[in-house]
């Protein structure tokens, strides 16, 4: 029987993390592929990666081959449908993990509570837990939205530089939902520095007629998320804000926690 000729150098080489290092390059390439719109050029990916081109060519032929990346005319690298059904299904994974802190958002406030993600230009929602009022709000899962006119849109896009807001809403245009709906770019720049002095997000009849919403971002999320809990005007007040946003808040953190620590 033929002995075993494996040796330490056919192992894959380990990171400092004591993960596989081509695993941690090739997700890295990934994310960095995304956070470039998710079409780059190999120099670009050197730049930002530090890797040099033979290790990102690689990598990404690597990735092609299993459809995660596919190779434009224009020789460039694009995310590849593969990773679409990968994006779904952990999309619908965060919204269950979420449930259970909606569920306490709404034992805590009496309000219906969302989660909601960025997707692309859009604001999808995730996951609700709808409030035990006879008179409640209803938001169906998977529905999407402009983020212009929400609470929880004002939330993810507090943090992006005001170049990227702009050049998104002129992408998107900013139709009115209601007479209350923010329509002008510097309106919506304005209502976004509001929600970084105050810490959270309103929506005040601008999605709705009658409907107020409160949302805040899910600090260091895998993803850009929010959570937010929306009801009838008459309820959700100006002295009802002082008492739930602290909640938001601290659910928020808490959520926050619990997706990193998934998996450990």
């Amino acid at each position: 029987m033929p002995t075993s000729t494996s040796s330490a150098s056919d192992a894959p080489a380990k990171s400092a993390t004591g993960g596989v290092q081509s695993l941690e390059r090739a997700f890295d390439l990934l994310e960095r592929m995304a956070d470039a719109g998710g079409e780059v050029g190999l120099s670009e990916l050197s730049v930002s990666s530090g890797l040099p081109l033979p290790t990102i060519h690689r990598l990404m032929r690597t990735l092609v081959a299993c459809g995660y990346v596919r190779q434009q005319p224009n020789r460039r690298y694009a995310l590849g449908p593969r990773l679409i059904r990968l994006g779904e299904s952990a999309s619908r994974l965060l919204g269950t993990w979420a449930r259970p802190y909606l569920a306490r958002l709404v034992e805590e406030t009496g309000e219906t509570a969302n989660m909601a993600l960025l997707d692309g230009d859009e604001i999808v929602y995730v996951a609700q837990v709808p409030s035990k009022h006879s008179m409640r709000m209803f938001t169906e899962v998977g529905r999407r939205v402009l983020p212009h006119s929400t609470g929880v849109g004002k939330a993810l896009l507090a943090t992006t530089p005001d170049d990227e807001v702009r050049a998104l809403l002129a992408r998107t245009g900013m139709p009115a939902a209601t007479e209350k709906t923010i329509t002008t770019p510097d309106a919506f720049l304005a209502a976004l520095e509001e929600v970084r002095r105050a810490g959270y997000a309103v929506d005040d009849n601008e999605q709705e007629i009658g409907v107020r919403c409160l949302a805040v971002s899910v600090p260091d999320a895998p993803t850009a998320a929010a959570i937010s809990i929306s009801g009838p005007a008459g309820r959700v007040t100006d002295a009802a804000t002082e008492r739930i946003v602290p909640v938001l808040q601290q659910v928020a953190r808490e959520l926050s926690e619990a997706l990193a620590g998934t998996g450990n």
